[in-house]
């Protein structure tokens, strides 16, 4: 090192000169690089909605690009099935399509890109006045007079259509094929739109009771799947609607574990959207407004979803607040959110610990001991939110900080399965965290 530097005090003092501008120079194109290379995209939250913005147009006019693409999926008894999905733009395949977010009173621009080997379509029920290339989306008929889309198409094998509305009001919707639905839509062509109040992205709707944390900000989104029609959609050959028979339930394109992986799992590559809750006691000084569900049913049959722990406030049905003609509140308490076929519920929910047990103010039973208890993967140790037990030895528990998980599930236990394997499906969990500051990391 010290030969080094002599050498380099030896040089000439031009040679010297010529150095320090080469120097100078590369750092002026370091900073000019840094300045001019585009901003990398901020990563999705782990947990939550993973919002997808318009990426053209100018405020207030969003333009999203979805393609029709193919792909598969994972299923929690190691199957993989065929799907047909609306992707980000020309992004590869993923399943559900993004989770499109708005404002009220943005005139939205969808344009939709089809590589199909037949027509496809994008229907928004709850939008009205949607135009499609510029006239009014209307359905479309055969040679005989027999609907074959109920809205406008993009053909087969490149084709495109742009459609375009106000988002009028907010709330929570589906977008979905309308050209055959009852095989597109079930091949996986459909997605999530959230219309954000004029109140504001911390209030589901125009209502000053409907405000939320925005960080506790959830989707639930239903689907179900029949192996023997995605396998004949895959050969290319025709499938008997007739013999459908659901023998997959999903939350959020994804089957328990894997729902309560994070947003983005690596092991997901096409099914980007976990469906993990994770929030805090509930405190109204530190903590004083709920989380919000978006639940949504993309399936056949009813959903009975079934939050353990606590009791959900629905405020609004597709995509309407829960209010009489002259404003008042007509939300009501629920412990299983039944939602219908083509539903969508907006629940507000909060979880405290109405008895503050705690070390110092216990539970008034005996707790038993750990030795003599099954442990679960999430139990730390302790019934106390935020208190950590030294677990017998050999144990092994996720639990970070003293945090409490409580299912949720689909309740008709049928759908909590997948072709047969028990405890699968729609199930993840609430993670309750205790109140900040703390040591979750």
């Amino acid at each position: 090192m010290n030969r080094s530097r002599s050498t380099v005090i030896a040089l000439p003092a031009t040679r010297r000169l010529l150095l320090l501008a080469l120097a100078l120079l590369l750092a002026l194109a370091s900073a000019v690089t840094s300045q001019t290379a585009p901003a990398k995209a901020d990563p999705p939250p782990r947990v939550g909605i993973v919002c997808t913005q318009g990426t053209g147009g100018v405020a207030q006019h969003p333009v999203f690009n979805l393609t029709t693409k193919t792909g598969y999926i994972s299923l929690p008894d190691g199957n993989t099935a065929f799907m047909w999905g609306y992707s980000n733009g020309f992004d590869d395949f993923q399943h559900p399509g993004p989770v499109l977010c708005v404002d009220e009173g943005d005139t939205v621009t969808v344009i939709l890109h089809n590589t199909l080997p037949e027509a496809a379509s994008i229907a928004f029920p709850g939008q009205t006045g949607v135009q499609a290339d510029g006239i009014p989306a209307a359905p479309e008929h055969n040679n005989q007079g027999r609907i074959t889309s109920l809205t406008t198409s993009a053909p087969a094998a490149g084709g495109s259509v742009t459609y375009s509305f106000v988002a009028d009001h907010p709330g929570t919707f589906l977008y979905e094929s309308g050209t055959n639905p009852e095989k597109q839509v079930r091949m996986g062509l459909f997605g999530a739109l959230i219309v954000r109040p004029a109140a504001g992205a911390d209030h589901a709707y125009n209502r000053a009771d409907s405000r939320f944390t925005p960080s506790e900000e959830f989707m639930v989104l239903l689907s179900e799947i029949d192996p023997y029609q995605h396998q004949r959609v895959e050969q290319g050959r025709a499938f008997n609607i007739n013999s459908y028979h659901p023998r997959y339930w999903l939350i959020n394109g994804r089957g328990f574990p894997d729902s309560i992986a994070d947003n983005g799992a690596s092991w997901l590559p096409t099914q980007p959207y976990g469906a993990l809750a994770q929030v805090y006691e509930y405190n109204q000084s530190t903590h004083p407004y709920p989380g919000l569900a978006r639940y949504l049913n993309v399936g056949t049959e009813d959903y009975p979803f079934h939050p353990h722990g606590n009791n959900g406030l629905v405020i609004g049905r597709d995509g309407r607040p829960l209010e009489g003609t002259g404003g008042e509140d007509l939300s009501f308490e629920k412990f299983d959110i039944n939602i219908g076929p083509g539903q969508t519920w907006d629940v507000l929910f909060k979880w405290y610990d109405a008895e503050h047990y705690s070390p110092s103010n216990p539970v008034p039973v005996t707790v038993p001991s750990l030795a003599n208890s099954v442990i679960g993967t999430f139990y730390s140790g302790s019934p106390y939110l935020g208190s950590k037990e030294t677990l017998p030895t050999g144990t092994a528990t996720l639990n970070q900080c003293g945090e409490f998980y409580i299912i949720s599930h689909n309740h008709a236990l049928f759908q909590i399965t997948s072709w047969g394997a028990t405890m699968t499906g729609p199930i993840t969990y609430m993670r309750i965290d205790p109140p900040q500051p703390n040591n979750c990391g």
